[in-house]
Parts: C-alpha cells; sequence; structure tokens
C-alpha cells in the first residue's frame, strides 16, 4: 500500500512547523513533492527515515521560497551522494518551463561548481507542460495549471495501485476552471489557510488563500471521499488538528485529515 509522507504542513510564514511538503512513498521510492524553504527539510528526511538514495524523482510546483528553497539543498546533497558512489541512477526534477531556469540560477548562484555541474549530467530539470503525463515511479502523473493568481503554478493528479484518483491541487483554492481535473478523485490535498472563524484575523482572501470552510464546501460539494488539508497557519499549532476537524465537519461528511509534520498516511 502506499503511502503520503507529510514532511511539512505551514504555509511560508510558518515557525513553528515546516512549510508544506510530502512525498508519495511506493515501496522503498519516494516521489517527492516541493522541499520548503530550507535545510530543515533535510532533518526532517532524517527524522523520517527517508534516505536521499531512495529519492530520484521530485516535483517543484513553483517559484516561491517555502517551496523552491530546499530544492537546493536536496540538489546539494544529492550530488555529494552521487560524487561519493552513495546514490545510484539520476534525479529528475519536474516543475513548469518557466522554472527550470529559476532552479538553475539558484544552484549556480549558491553551490559550489562541483555541484552545480551535476545538473545536466545525472540531475535533470524536466519541463511539464499544462496536461502533460509522465510515468513515475509506478505511476502516470497528469500536470496541470491550477491558474494561479500569483506565481505560475502546477498541481498533479495520478491513480493509485488501488485504483482510486488522488489529486494535488497545490496552495491556493481551487480554480473553478480545473474543477473537471478533480471530479472523480478520491482524495484531494488542498491548502485551508485558516479557520473560517479566524479570516479578519489572518486575512487569507487577500492572500489568494481558503478557510477550511470553504476547502470542505468544495470537497463535499464534489463528493470527495477523502479530505487532507495543510498550508496553516501554525499560531494554535498545539490545538489545530482539533480545531480545523471540528470546524470542517460542520461542512464535510467525507474522511478529513489535519495532519502534523512528520506524519505517514496509509493511502
Amino acid at each position: 500500500m502506499e503511502e503520503l509522507y507529510v514532511f511539512g504542513t505551514g504555509n511560508a510564514q510558518a515557525v513553528h512547523c515546516y512549510n508544506t511538503c510530502f512525498a508519495l512513498k511506493d515501496e522503498d521510492e519516494f516521489f517527492m513533492v516541493d522541499a520548503g524553504g530550507g535545510n530543515g527539510i533535510l532533518k526532517i528526511l532524517e527524522e523520517m527515515n527517508v534516505d536521499l538514495s531512495h529519492i530520484h524523482h521530485i516535483f517543484v510546483t513553483h517559484e516561491h521560497t517555502d517551496h523552491i528553497l530546499g530544492i537546493v539543498w536536496m540538489i546539494r546533497m544529492i550530488a555529494a551522494a552521487m560524487k561519493k558512489d552513495a546514490y545510484r541512477g539520476q534525479l529528475q526534477i519536474y516543475c513548469h518551463p518557466d522554472l527550470t531556469e529559476t532552479i538553475s540560477t539558484l544552484c549556480r548562484l549558491t553551490l559550489q561548481g562541483k555541484f552545480y555541474n551535476m545538473i545536466g549530467e545525472r540531475i535533470f530539470l524536466v519541463p511539464v507542460e499544462d496536461g502533460e503525463t509522465v510515468h513515475i515511479l509506478d505511476y502516470d502523473v497528469t500536470f496541470f495549471d491550477i491558474l494561479s493568481t500569483k506565481a505560475k503554478q502546477f498541481g498533479f493528479t495520478t491513480v493509485l495501485k488501488n485504483g482510486k484518483k488522488l489529486t494535488f491541487a497545490g496552495d491556493e483554492p481551487l480554480n473553478r476552471e480545473c474543477v473537471s481535473i478533480v471530479k472523480g478523485s478520491s482524495w484531494l490535498l488542498h491548502e485551508a489557510f485558516c479557520l473560517y472563524k479566524d479570516r479578519d484575523r489572518f486575512k487569507p482572501y487577500e492572500k489568494h488563500h481558503s478557510t477550511v470552510k470553504e476547502a470542505c464546501e468544495l470537497a463535499e460539494e464534489l463528493k470527495i471521499p477523502h479530505l487532507l488539508l495543510w498550508h496553516t497557519e501554525d499560531k494554535q499549532i498545539s490545538e489545530r488538528k482539533a480545531l480545523y476537524t471540528a470546524e470542517g465537519h460542520t461542512y464535510y461528511r467525507g474522511e478529513l485529515y489535519v495532519p502534523d509534520d512528520r506524519e505517514i498516511i496509509a493511502l
């Protein structure tokens, strides 16, 4: 059975949890999505017993710091492992076409040449187009433009081995033009910046985010049986799971997940 490894669950300003990023685990291999905003990802991977040598596929959703800067550390560490013959094969990093130069430039400006030069040799930046399907591990992963109101951003959808469809909708409210992509999903991974009752405090709409209420109403409307919420504020982190779950079940009758960092969820 596949598992969802939740590395981080916070938004860009979170300090009490790591920025939202995760991986799908299939047997011993991981399909990683984003790497957060720093080298904190390395500690999380170690604590969750995720060996870098089992990560050969990473998807970077967009250019914001809380999603892209950690990829520099992933490239640096994997390149170093390659140099020591401690990493077999290639690393494929998927992203929308506008992002390849951004990642390359960040690495060129911050990494030693011996590590940066691995890009194009054994580390590859793979541009993917809206609607393109790529075979990753045992999955056909279809990437889609979430039609962000800020930086260009892609999400993806795939079908698990049990035949259930899983969709990752990025870190903005699902655009109505993307509803047809999400329909039929058994799992929806969606952002929820804060509780609806806290909207005046955190002002999610000004930041182009949604609340627990809107995310749950969407999942209920689309009849999605499993909804996972993350990319949240962290001011009430110790109570977040209970508070978000309670508010969410007011609007959603399915199975609701509000994970903490380092949780592993069976799919």
